[in-house]
């Protein structure tokens, strides 16, 4: 089964919105290692992630939560906040950890292997691509007034509003037809 949501075009991106929310209820999606075990699987980052741990988990939450704060503040100004600093220190210091290794088997299938250093690595590596290439510049947040989750807009006409149609979207569109109907019922 599938619970995570992959939306926003960037891996980095990705990891960020599992916490949903954060300016309201805010929902942890990485509860336990076994949920971190789905995600990273789900991802396409290692075919069995294998035994993970607490440690893992909070090691992921946090470079999850300094690639939202670099997203955010970016780019950050001579005088950034501490917050700011240690979310950057955090990020260069996971983009230096080895990739997950790709080799191919004797049937020509692609076996994925690492551990949470070699998802750390990547997740990183994303982060440090997207705010230093062109992309950055098409970062935006979903236009629900209470989510929080990010996106790259690659729409041709660069004008995508929601993080995903399935979630944001569709509450959006329902909400408006409502809306509608009440004022022409009236």
């Amino acid at each position: 089964m599938d619970d995570f949501v992959f939306v926003s075009g960037r891996l980095s991106l990705d990891l960020a919105g599992t916490l949903l929310w954060r300016r309201s209820r805010r929902i942890e999606l990485l509860r336990s290692p076994a949920d971190l075990g789905r995600w990273i699987q789900q991802a396409g980052l290692l075919d069995a992630p294998g035994p993970l741990d607490p440690r893992a988990l909070s090691r992921t939450c946090r470079l999850r939560e300094a690639v939202y704060t670099l997203v955010r503040a970016w780019p950050p100004t001579p005088a950034a906040d501490t917050e700011v600093r240690d979310a950057l220190a955090e990020v260069n210091e996971a983009a230096r950890l080895p990739l997950p290794r790709h080799q191919l088997d004797g049937n020509g299938h692609l076996i994925r292997t690492g551990g949470v250093d070699e998802v750390l690595g990547a997740v990183a590596r994303d982060a440090v691509d997207l705010l230093g290439g062109a992309d950055f510049t098409r970062v935006r947040e979903c236009s629900n007034e209470d989510c929080t989750r990010l996106f790259v807009d690659l729409s041709r006409s660069a004008n995508r509003r929601w993080c995903g149609m399935a979630e944001c979207g569709n509450r959006h569109k329902v909400a408006n037809y409502r809306k509608r109907r009440q004022q022409t019922a009236h």
